[in-house]
């Protein structure tokens, strides 16, 4: 099984599922498959999920509903899913070529979706532009964000990852328009808070698309992620669940550099080529370098160097349960994820999140949550540079015919290309530095519902978040060393005299506070539908960052002598006020009127522009 991320350097990982039947596929032979994905009518579907079965690499479908699947097992399956269409299977048998029908899913009709804001509508009802993935789909991602878990699941979503770092976030966007809302249980949250939430606690993932957004106001302009965290059942015995697995990864699609013979072919023919006849490695030096076993003319493999196969691991368990009045659900996971990059540190990360509903009467009910984490980076400080760009960098810019210690003397890195930040000999904890970053984050959610009479609800929510982050990053200076043969001296031909030391102390806190007013009654072949309500939102992000220029590697603290900047950000307050409002119309299941919309003020624009009014409406027939 292969974890795979298209946007940045791709990782392919065999995992081992705890408690799992383990079994090995070992196919002779593996196909690039194309075909076109349908519905029962001939029209393209746009996004279908393409999956290689068992594993979790695939793609998903073009405008023409066209795909092209690479390394699928001559003798495997491939799956397809799409929201609202019954997922199928079809094997492969050795064909390169599969077009597809797939039906609809009728029972999916009577699922309930959320649309935001305390209202919940049947699927056959809706009439603005939803996507909705369950719990099932998502726990199956062997992603370390929850952002990756949706990559080829949901129809017009997009997704890149900036890097492939341990932990790093992957950024989705719907239709290619930009970083979207992210609302979790009812609380606006940003795609850190998304990303980070363990993705075995979440139920649902509802993407509101175009109007549906609007009633989340100006912060919806690129689409809404509304996110559901697991609650428990009423009526159900307690059950206590253990998810877990074991992988490896390593790079897929990273071409190896040149080796010493080629690398010395193209530049002797390039000389060849320039007129040159004094070559810069006669024909005898060529020859010792491919035979490779002379000292001074033995190759090396820079790729086998940086690189290597590492780890990924991930724990979760939970206990859910309920009676004929609550409903709770708590769960703690562990994820670690060891980078790719030898010596290289990784991220880890724990989880913690906890749901508790109650019914005091047959018209109250009060509800309580807590979610928590802490997550940890480390990697080598790298003076000059980025600390992950560097060794990919070097990779490549490293020559096959210079080796990273001169005279192999491991004391002693030296220059292996015109940048002498390439060789990775140097980049690790001892010689370059360290890199440190910390996130504890807590979150408590409250909310109390009252039915004023039949049909008519009244809800209000709070919630109290706090971050607090804190980074420590120091870089050393560092030498670079030649081998003179006749002295047995390493004199130093680099040195970098531009030592770092930095550390970021900062805080979020945000209090989030809204109240709805919902309606809906069926009356006949009318079914009427509506909720007003208000939300407001303060956060306050106070930061301090310090500078200082060590006199020594060793160190390691800041004091007034050696500190040149020190930078208070203050609280930045922002905030944020909207008044909502949405209606829904329905008549005897066939016509559907939705109309919807927010009045909303943020801090962002000035005061005489703070305020904007961001209506929707839609309309169905079925």
């Amino acid at each position: 099984m292969r974890i795979t991320n298209k946007n940045s350097i791709l990782s392919k990982g065999i995992l081992v599922m705890i408690c799992l039947t383990f079994s090995l596929g070992i196919f002779a032979q593996t196909l690039t498959v194309n075909g076109r994905v349908t519905d029962n009518k001939q029209y393209p579907l746009i996004g279908v999920s393409v999956m290689i079965q068992g594993t979790s690499t695939g793609t998903i479908t073009d405008a023409d509903g066209r795909f092209i699947l690479s390394n699928v097992p001559s003798e495997g399956r491939i799956e397809f899913s799409y929201v609202g269409m019954k997922t199928q299977s079809i094997n492969v048998n050795g064909r390169t070529s599969i077009d597809i029908v797939l039906e609809e899913d009728v029972s999916a009709l009577d699922e309930i979706v959320i649309t935001g804001f305390g209202l919940a509508q049947k699927k056959e009802s809706l009439t603005s532009a939803i996507s909705v993935i369950g719990s099932d789909d998502i726990s199956r991602s062997k992603s370390s964000t929850s952002s990756g878990a949706l990559v080829g699941k949901i129809a017009g979503i997009n997704s890149r990852q900036a890097d492939g770092r341990p932990g790093a976030s992957t950024s989705i966007q719907i239709r290619n328009m930009g970083t979207p809302l992210y609302v979790i249980d009812g609380i606006q949250s940003d795609e850190g808070q998304f990303n980070n939430i363990d993705f075995n606690d979440i139920e649902s993932i509802s993407v509101l698309k175009d109007a549906s957004a609007s009633i989340y106001g100006v912060r919806a302009a690129n689409g809404v992620v509304v996110v559901t965290t697991k609650k428990g059942t009423r009526n159900t015995k307690n059950t206590v669940s253990l998810n877990a697995y074991y992988g490896w990864q390593s790079l897929y699609a990273f071409p190896k550099p040149a080796t010493a013979a080629t690398y010395l072919t193209n530049y002797i023919q390039a000389q060849t080529l320039q007129g040159v006849t004094d070559y810069t490695y006669p024909k005898e030096v060529y020859e010792k370098w491919v035979q490779g076993t002379e000292k001074g003319y033995q190759p090396f493999d820079w790729y086998d160097y940086i690189w290597k196969v590492s780890p990924q691991n991930y724990i979760n368990a939970n206990v859910s349960g309920g009676s004929d009045k609550i409903n709770y659900y708590l769960s703690v996971g562990h994820l670690n994820q060891d980078a790719i990059i030898v010596n290289y540190g990784g991220f880890e990360r724990t989880n913690i999140q906890m749901n508790v509903n109650a019914n005091i009467s047959d018209r109250f009910k009060i509800g309580g949550g807590m979610n928590g984490r802490i997550e940890k980076r480390i990697n080598p400080g790298v003076p000059e540079g980025d600390d992950y760009w560097m060794p990919r960098f070097g990779t490549y810019r490293n020559l096959p015919t210079k080796r990273p210690y001169a005279n192999d003397n491991p004391l002693y890195p030296t220059l292996t290309s015109t940048n002498p930040g390439t060789n990775f000999a140097w980049l690790n904890y001892d010689l370059a530095g360290k890199y440190e970053e910390t996130w504890r984050v807590v979150q408590l959610n409250f909310d109390a519902e009252y039915e004023i009479f039949d049909g008519l609800k009244a809800k209000a929510l709070a919630s109290y978040y706090l971050a607090n982050q804190r980074l420590d990053n120091q870089e050393y200076t560092y030498k670079l060393y030649g081998y003179d043969e006749k002295t047995d001296t390493y004199p130093v031909i680099f040195e970098n005299n531009n030592p770092w030391r930095e550390r970021r102390q900062g805080y979020v806190e945000e209090i989030t506070s809204n109240v709805q007013l919902s309606y809906n009654k069926v009356f006949g072949e009318h079914t009427i539908a509506g909720v007003l309500g208000a939300e407001a939102i303060k956060r306050d992000t106070p930061t301090t960052w310090v500078h200082s220029i060590p006199t020594s590697n060793a160190l390691h603290l800041i004091d007034y002598e050696t500190m040149d900047t020190y930078d208070d950000e203050g609280n930045n307050t922002q905030a944020r006020l909207g008044f909502m409002g949405r209606f829904n119309y329905d008549y005897a299941g066939k016509y559907l009127i939705e109309l919807s919309g927010r009045y909303d003020g943020s801090w962002k624009f000035p005061p005489s522009h703070r305020w904007g009014f961001f209506p929707s409406a839609s309309v169905g027939w079925r």
